[in-house]
């Protein structure tokens, strides 16, 4: 569907990918062309003629019929048929009409209602140009005596010529309806929910949640695809988002949305791992790297490739054709092919391999009052949910607190933040998760820091989370809560003087996920600046604790740094130095890390030794193997690592003098 979708869209600005390079059958006999043509309409019937179309149908139906007739048409020649020039022009123009058909076809059978409805113009326009082909090949064909039609058959394609394009008035009178609601939210009110309800429920037949959500999956997966070029617009469509989401929670009751989620991953895992061996599918295999596709995109011929290698074969190498095809490319740019990078995804995970996704999130879209009073309309319905205690409530308003500062804005206006506090305490622990995550997804935006520490008071429910929560995530979750909320200077010692909010952070570091043990360290060093948690933070073990983290391979960079922050103040260096492993947590990060790595090492190092005194410097100085690492640096390392090993070995060596002496 993404390559039918990236067809779509390069088609509709002008630059259709050229389907000849690649599906012109040239060198075919004249029997083997036959062939291919039968088959290629027999699949395209046995597809689609019992297929319901929800749009262009009276243009589905029609495309249909023409393939129906040309299907007889070739059942009727004989396979030793000797064809003419211009008989085999008019079957290899065939061959492309019947693919671009097979295209149309899927498309509309597999894209969501509103996305149809929303592109019924582009649509209307291709079936029209597809139908105005037919006609000239008609043209051609009808007088061609070397087919030897019979007359039955003659007749049916005569019929087929005679047969008018007609639009489809109806597709275009929903879609002016459809535009009509977005125009009543963009005046400022909110349309009929009467009216919404039968447009949505009986016109469209959007009957049941899960078939809204995947509405506005399918569209935001257009915005992020098709990138600036989409007709219509980003953020009209993000409009239709916000207004299907609306309906949505306007028409059911409010449904687990992330176990619906959770549970479809699931059956497609399941799928996938009775689909599949523990071979790599070469489906999933790029063409020029030979390698699992991390980042599949598509480019114009239609071909898919990793985003990294058809990137250096373009812009390194300088080469402008289809490594496949060898077709020049018309358009450089590339379409991500989310379908595939999902199926990857999913295969990595259930055979257990390790596989390096890029993170998808919607593109900034421009907010307009239209998308602005549905979600108003939508957090009404939902804080309305949490006031009478709907723990489900909390799910959706942390999918929403993920988006834009605009919406965030909405969700504390609508008063949601004491009903998500309720929530921090509660016994459902998806219920704990989602009210803590939305608090902190709030807090992202500095506004609302201080409504959360003070007027609402949530320190105290978030530090019940970050000790005792009933997941480890909704520990995570908090952690990094706390870490937004201490940007605020002022609130750097009220939070780390709260009951067992160091210890807390310190057993996140130890026991967390990778990225619950980040947002720890981001916690724990935030906590840090403020002069007067300084001894707090040695008394209570966050010191300590981050020393240990030098051992975890995806957090000793940070730690490392953090560290070498801590160890400017002398009380920090001195800290640092007594704890055991210190020295040689470093020293392995010099070892084993990455050039940055290394680089943080080494200036800590340097740093536990200009500030800690004598005694750490002597423990730093007599570790084993330093001056052989140093050394190294001083060859190998970044500018600034070698900097700072000059300045480590003129310290190794001012304290081999003091011992001479």
């Amino acid at each position: 569907m993404a390559t039918d979708s990236a067809m779509f869209a390069s088609s509709r600005r002008r630059q259709s990918p050229s389907l000849e390079a690649f599906l012109s059958p040239v060198d075919l006999s004249d029997v083997t062309l036959l062939q291919t043509l039968s088959s290629t309409s027999s699949e395209i019937l046995s597809c689609f003629s019992d297929v319901r179309f929800s749009f262009q149908r009276r243009n589905t139906r029609s495309l249909i019929r023409k393939v129906q007739v040309f299907a007889v048409l070739l059942q009727h020649l004989a396979p030793e048929s000797s064809l003419d020039p211009t008989a085999v022009l008019c079957f290899k123009e065939l061959y492309l009409l019947l693919h671009h058909s097979k295209f149309l076809l899927r498309y509309c059978a597999h894209s969501s209602k509103l996305w149809l409805l929303l592109q019924s113009p582009s649509l209307s326009s291709f079936f029209h140009d597809l139908s105005k082909d037919y006609s000239t090949l008609l043209d051609v064909f009808l007088p061609v005596d070397s087919l030897c039609l019979n007359d039955d058959v003659r007749e049916q394609v005569q019929l087929l010529h005679m047969q008018h394009y007609v639009d489809d008035n109806n597709d275009e009178t929903l879609r002016n309806r459809l535009y009509s609601f977005l125009d009543e939210f963009e005046n400022g009110s909110v349309p009929n929910s009467e009216e919404l309800r039968f447009f949505f429920f009986e016109k469209l037949a959007i009957k049941d949640p899960t078939s809204y959500r995947e509405e506005i999956e399918f569209l935001e997966e257009q915005i992020k695809s098709h990138g600036c070029d989409l007709d219509p617009t980003r953020s009209v469509i993000n409009g239709f988002i916000d207004i299907t989401r609306y309906v949505m929670f306007l028409l059911f009751k409010i449904e687990d949305g992330n176990e619906i989620k959770k549970q479809r991953k699931r059956l497609i895992s399941e799928e996938i791992k009775n689909t599949f061996t523990t071979t790599l599918p070469k489906d999933f295999i790029c063409s020029i790297s030979l390698n699992l596709m991390n980042d599949p995109v598509i480019i114009s011929t239609g071909q898919t490739y990793d985003r990294s290698s058809i990137a250096r074969w373009i812009h390194q190498e300088g080469r402008s054709t289809c490594p496949k095809t060898g077709q020049k490319l018309v358009d450089l740019s590339f379409v991500p092919n989310l379908a595939l990078r999902h199926l990857t995804t999913l295969w990595c995970q259930v055979t257990g391999l390790s596989h390096d996704s890029p993170k998808e999130s919607l593109p900034k879209v421009f907010q307009t009052r239209a998308s602005t009073e549905a979600n108003k309309a939508t957090l009404s319905i939902l804080v309305q949910n949490l006031a009478h205690g709907s723990e489900l409530a909390a799910g959706e308003i942390r999918v929403l607190t993920r988006t834009v500062t605009e919406t965030r804005t909405l969700i504390v206006e609508a008063g949601a933040i004491p009903y998500l506090r309720s929530l921090l305490k509660s016994e459902n622990a998806v219920a704990q998760e989602n009210a803590v995550a939305s608090i902190f997804n709030l807090s992202i935006d500095e506004a609302n820091r201080s409504l959360i520490m003070e007027e609402h008071s949530c320190l105290e429910p978030i530090m019940s989370v970050l000790v005792s929560a009933l997941t480890m995530r909704a520990k995570e979750i908090a952690a990094a809560t706390l870490y937004t909320l201490s940007s605020v200077h002022d609130y750097k010692k009220t939070i780390a003087n709260a009951d067992g909010c160091i210890e807390a952070l310190a057993l996140v570091l130890r026991n967390g996920t990778v990225r619950g043990k980040k947002d720890a360290v981001y916690a724990l060093h935030s906590l840090w600046l403020h002069p007067d948690n300084c001894s707090l933070m040695v008394k209570r073990g966050g010191v300590s604790a981050l020393v240990g983290a030098l051992g975890e391979e995806a957090v000793a960079e940070k730690v490392a740094w953090v560290l070498g922050v801590m160890a400017t103040e002398s009380l920090g260096a001195e800290s640092i130095g007594r704890e055991e492993t210190v020295v040689t947590g470093l020293m392995e990060l010099m070892r084993c890390g990455r050039p940055r790595g290394k680089e943080k090492a080494i200036a800590t190092l340097l740093q536990l030794c200009t500030a800690g005194g004598a005694v750490v410097t002597e423990k730093v100085v007599k570790t084993p193997a330093l001056a052989v690492l140093t050394r190294k640096l001083l060859l190998t390392g970044t500018d600034r690592a070698k900097r700072k090993a000059v300045s480590l070995s003129k310290v190794c060596k001012g304290c081999d003098q003091k011992t001479q002496r």
